[in-house]
């Protein structure tokens, strides 16, 4: 696949940005309207401060153009470089819903008590982080959006900013170690 055009990742920036504006400020509106807008306790304690959900309607519009950038940024280096693979918009959108599908299932798992999935999902997100970068910008934006209805937007913001800073020293320096080391034991069995 060829290089991709300006125009179209600066379309495509903007009408992202603009459907997510779009939702939030209807949830939003709903909420107000039925029940009011939502607080969250940090760490689910009733003792510790709550965050609203008006904040979401900030900083989901700025982290899905901060973000956003970012995936065109790496779009644009890819394709200036002619060593690196072509880009793939398979490979974006997959990591974009496998965080969206993620974000989804903590919030379910959190709204129907399911503990198993609850206590071990560090784990879980730190498992995939050998096999794909979490840390990759459409990952954190799909997690970001998959968790905003039941937590808002900071909270999981702020979680998947620390999980995804472990999960970039995991992929970018860990893993190779354990290729590298699983490739040398492999060669010297066969």
């Amino acid at each position: 696949m060829g290089p991709i055009e300006t125009n179209t990742l600066k379309k495509f920036r903007l009408t992202t940005v603009f459907i997510v504006s779009i939702l939030t400020f209807s949830w939003l509106a709903w909420t107000h309207f039925h029940g009011g807008v939502q607080s969250h306790h940090i760490l689910d304690q009733k003792d510790l401060p709550a965050i609203s959900n008006w904040w979401s309607a900030i900083l989901l519009p700025v982290l899905t153009w901060m973000l956003t950038g970012r995936i065109k940024k790496r779009i644009d280096k890819n394709s200036d470089t002619a060593n690196q693979q072509p880009f793939n918009k398979t490979n974006v959108l997959s990591r974009f819903i496998l965080g969206l599908f993620f974000g989804i299932m903590l919030s379910i798992s959190f709204i129907h008590g399911y503990k198993l999935f609850l206590d071990n999902v560090l784990y879980v997100i730190l498992v995939f982080s050998f096999a794909i970068p979490i840390y990759y910008s459409e990952f954190i934006l799909g997690f970001i959006l998959g968790m905003t209805y039941t937590f808002g937007a900071i909270l999981p913001a702020a979680f998947i900013s620390l999980v995804s800073a472990v999960g970039f020293v995991i992929y970018k320096y860990i893993r190779p170690i354990i290729l590298k080391w699983t490739k040398s034991i492999l060669s010297k069995s066969s």
